[in-house]
């Protein structure tokens, strides 16, 4: 069965894009690729209907997963603004989500469901067991084995 997604859960896809990968669009080694990366991960959760949620809002929110939606993260107070959409690069954000969504752009990511910046201090442990998929700008990308993914949770 097919997931019904509505204009919510674009909604939410797209601040999620937005806090999580907008200092990437302008980087010559990220661009829109990371934005569209990020919201591969978000459908490829949204796929393995697992505990990452029933919907797209569902696993965009879940908490920390997407540091975005942290209730301590700086960004959250940023994507949850009405400001945000003055922002022309929330505009592309949009785009990508309802593109992603509508499956216009391939899953870049080759199937991950995990990532992390590069500018953690260290690694997630979980990272360690796993050989990245992609590296697109300040992001690792990660397919985690079910085994590995109930070790993390």
């Amino acid at each position: 069965m097919k997931t019904t997604i509505n204009t919510e859960d674009i909604d939410v896809l797209a601040r999620t894009i937005y806090g999580e990968a907008r200092g990437e669009y302008k980087r010559p080694d990220g661009g829109i690729a990371s934005l569209i990366a990020v919201a591969n991960v978000v459908m490829n959760r949204l796929k393995a209907k697992t505990w990452y949620g029933m919907t797209v809002k569902e696993v965009c929110q879940k908490p920390f997963q997407f540091s975005c939606w942290n209730k301590q993260d700086p960004n959250r107070a940023l994507i949850t603004s009405s400001k945000v959409q003055e922002d022309p690069l929330f505009m592309t954000c949009q785009q990508v989500a309802q593109q992603v969504v509508a499956e216009q752009w391939p899953d870049l990511t080759r199937g991950s469901d995990h990532y992390y910046a590069t500018s953690l201090s260290k690694p997630p442990v979980w990272s360690e067991k796993v050989q990245p998929r992609l590296k697109l700008g300040q992001h690792i990308f990660f397919q985690l084995t079910p085994q590995i993914a109930a070790e993390r949770y």
